[in-house]
């Protein structure tokens, strides 16, 4: 991996410097100031929060743990990395800069805070920054749209890493089903999925979700039981892992030996999405995919005995959002939920949603290079469907059949996905293979 990095690297940051060139020529700079960022500290406390890097910074150069250095660039000069390596026995001090990047940058270390700000360019900089980083940060729209639209186009070092990301991800994946099979709770399972990561939860991308039968409903749930159910009948696992910076972001969900019927409907759904995936080609509209999805999807409710109308009439009248209520997807990267998935242009400007969809997460046409999330998913959310009992088409609804599901949560299955030239590269399939 090493090698291959190594490799790749010098055309990734030859890009970096291209766009930033022309980014700071839009703007009017004449220097790109990053911040590496500092942490925040915790209100009416001396302790921090995890430290997560500015992803401008970490786009640069592999390091995510360099609280308070900076990286300056000046068009037509080596990029600059002033790093702090404090005097510090109170806490791990960062090692000095090493590996397949660093004769690529001029490295100055400095031991305070002061002495590295003091090495920054003082007049027609950008700086792309938090409010506490110590510098007065002005992030000017003209360089970050310009940015944040080309980071939308995967390097090779990129994707590289994105690869890996997967590979740690579906690893710690197989380890959480086969203690889900082993009848472990919530947190138990969570456990052996950060143990087969080899991360902690502030290195992982995101916050883990990791529910038992009806908490597969809750869309965003971490809230790790201590004991495990009397009888667990389904496991809905939505969890990453990170390399160098970048994210994967891969969901799945489990049927107990026990649980056919909801193993049918997984296996519906999970046909469902490799069509999907199969459709991540340049040129495709992706709120289009969306919209389609959600005509499959209605397919799938249909085949299975929990709605009577036809496809087209339960994405008409929204009973197919009660089912999937959110996005399809959303680009991924640097960050799980990356930037620029609603941007017009290199110049900024926004595309909006498509009516009724207002959780969609990329209105864009996907171009080779872009990696994005497919994640499909069915639930019995029961607030939802609380609200679809008052409204004419509860009548088309086989309540008793919807009520049997209400005890496996739901459904969503997720694959990190690059929209190549041709066929789609599926990162995550890939990855689950290779084990």
């Amino acid at each position: 991996m090493h090698d291959q990095l190594a490799s790749l690297y010098p055309q990734h940051l030859a890009t970096l410097r291209e766009r930033a060139d022309q980014a700071l020529a839009f703007g009017g700079f004449d220097h790109l100031v990053i911040a590496a960022g500092t942490p925040l500290r915790k209100f009416l406390d001396d302790q921090d929060y995890p430290f997560t890097v500015n992803p401008h910074f970490k786009h640069w150069l592999p390091l995510t743990d360099a609280p308070g250095s900076w990286i300056v660039y000046t068009p037509g000069s080596k990029p600059k990395l002033i790093f702090l390596q404090p005097r510090d026995y109170w806490h791990v001090v960062p090692q000095a800069p090493h590996g397949y990047w660093v004769e690529h940058f001029d490295i100055s270390i400095v031991r305070n805070a002061a002495d590295a700000t003091a090495q920054l360019p003082t007049s027609h900089r950008a700086v792309i920054a938090a409010s506490g980083d110590g510098v007065e940060a002005n992030n000017p729209a003209a360089v970050l749209d310009y940015l944040h639209w080309h980071r939308s186009y995967k390097t090779s070092y990129e994707l590289a890493l994105m690869r890996e990301a997967s590979r740690i991800g579906t690893r710690a994946h197989r380890a959480a089903e086969a203690s889900f099979r082993a009848g472990r709770s919530e947190f138990g399972i969570h456990l052996t999925y950060l143990a087969a990561a080899r991360q902690t939860d502030a290195e992982l991308p995101y916050s883990s979700i990791v529910g038992l039968n009806e908490h597969g409903a809750v869309l965003h749930y971490t809230s790790f039981d201590r004991v495990p159910p009397a009888h667990s009948r389904s496991f809905l696992i939505d969890a990453g892992a990170s390399a160098a910076g970048y994210a994967s972001d891969i969901t799945r969900t489990y049927a107990s030996a026990q649980a056919a019927e909801f193993q049918a409907l997984i296996d519906s759904v999970d046909a469902a999405q490799q069509g999907f995936v199969a459709k991540v080609r340049a040129g495709q509209s992706y709120p289009e995919l969306h919209i389609h999805a959600h005509h499959v999807l209605a397919g799938v409710l249909r085949e299975h005995g929990f709605i009577r109308m036809s496809a087209e009439s339960a994405v008409e009248s929204g009973v197919s959002s009660t089912f999937f209520p959110h996005g399809l997807g959303h680009p991924i990267g640097l960050q799980v939920h990356d930037v620029a998935g609603f941007q017009q242009d290199e110049h900024g400007g926004s595309i909006a949603r498509p009516a009724g969809h207002p959780y969609l997460r990329m209105t864009r046409v996907l171009e080779p290079g872009m990696v994005v999330t497919i994640e499909p998913g069915l639930y019995f959310i029961d607030m939802l469907l609380a609200e679809l009992r008052d409204k004419p088409v509860a009548a088309d609804i086989d309540w008793a059949r919807v009520d049997a599901f209400r005890q496996y949560g739901g459904i969503r299955i997720e694959d990190d996905v690059v929209c190549t030239d041709s066929a789609p590269e599926n990162l995550t399939r890939d990855a689950f293979a290779l084990l």
